[in-house]
């Protein structure tokens, strides 16, 4: 352990031409800091998030990662040096840190924490345990305050954050209508999700659907994208319906803003009241979340695919499948 691999941003990438804004380099290891620790990784967490990490934008809910810095993002792994006796050597930790072998953080700032080394399958610390999931269900059971018998729509619901909005819905009782791209993943959304109805937006009418099968409208939507299916949904919102914005991945790799809704008038038609939120508000809460999932998990009521690609090397292939939708589920890349 002398040589330390890692991904440096160089460049804002233009769409999702991102080989020519990242590059893999080489380094020695460096003495740590007083309180820092550093972790051998064992999965890196590809989120459509980071992706306004890499763009100049500055008004944004996190400030822009530096040029020529480490690209930075969810990492899973066992410590492996520490000057934090808070984590010592051998514990399984997830926290935000490098794109790297060998990430190095201070756990103050990085949200580092030390998780249950006994699952079968470690993952779950980015699945049914993850942060996935913690967005997921603060905004299906917080924001959208969604009740049972009530429905919801889901957007990029094949997707991790999606997913889980889905299941931890239908557990709570509503009804799913998930929405997302290709007859695959519509086939996941209804057989396995538990969705009611899978619309396919690349093939369907999402407006003329959600009018049909769904006439007394929905009473919320979990939001993923923005954009086109935004404006599909919110004319077939019901009275004073919830819309919860988790994330905006219609715009994640344009620099310019995102244009406001076409079908905003459906907010004063319909009173809608519009709440986004943004997990870290929420991480001294933890005590309330993390329980459900875990009965849930146990139960075999939430479940969570992954597709892991091998590799540091290839978290660049990763990361484009994840935006372009070409995965389901989790996806990750294995690093040691």
């Amino acid at each position: 352990m002398t040589v330390n691999r890692y991904w440096r941003l160089d460049a804002h990438p233009q769409g999702q031409d991102f080989a020519s804004a990242l590059t893999l380099h080489e380094e020695a290891l460096a003495p740590l800091a007083e309180r820092e620790v550093r972790v051998a990784a064992q999965w890196l967490s590809m989120d459509a998030g980071t992706r306004m990490w890499m763009g100049p934008r500055t008004d944004g809910y996190q400030p822009p990662l530096p040029l020529g810095g480490k690209m930075v993002g969810l990492v899973l792994g066992t410590v492996c040096e520490s000057r934090d006796p808070a984590y010592p050597v051998g514990a399984l930790v997830r926290g935000f840190g490098q794109w790297a072998d060998y990430p190095v953080v201070t756990p103050a700032l990085t949200g580092l924490d030390i998780v249950d080394g006994n699952l079968a399958d470690p993952r779950e610390h980015f699945g049914t345990l993850g942060m996935n999931a913690w967005t997921a269900l603060i905004g299906v059971r917080d924001v959208a305050r969604i009740q049972p018998g009530e429905w919801i729509a889901v957007s990029a619901a094949a997707g991790a954050t999606g997913s889980m909005a889905c299941q931890v819905a239908r557990n709570l009782g509503a009804r799913v209508v998930g929405i997302a791209g290709g007859p695959e993943k519509c086939r996941y959304l209804r057989q396995e999700l538990g969705a009611e109805i899978a619309i396919d937006y690349k093939a369907d009418d999402v407006a003329a659907r959600l009018a049909a099968e769904v006439p007394g409208g929905l009473n919320a939507y979990f939001d993923n994208v923005g954009g086109p299916i935004l404006d599909a949904v919110l004319p077939s919102m019901a009275l004073f319906g919830r819309v919860a914005v988790c994330g905006l991945i219609a715009a994640y790799d344009n620099d310019a803003p995102l244009p406001g809704p076409e079908r905003y008038d459906q907010v004063l038609m319909k009173r809608l009241r519009i709440e986004g939120f943004f997990l870290p508000d929420y991480f001294g809460k933890t005590d309330g979340f993390l329980p459900p999932l875990r009965n849930w998990l146990d139960e075999g009521r939430l479940a969570m695919r992954f597709d892991e690609t091998p590799g540091l090397e290839n978290v660049l292939t990763a990361y484009a499948r994840m935006l372009n939708g070409g995965a389901i589920g989790k996806v990750v890349v294995k690093v040691g």
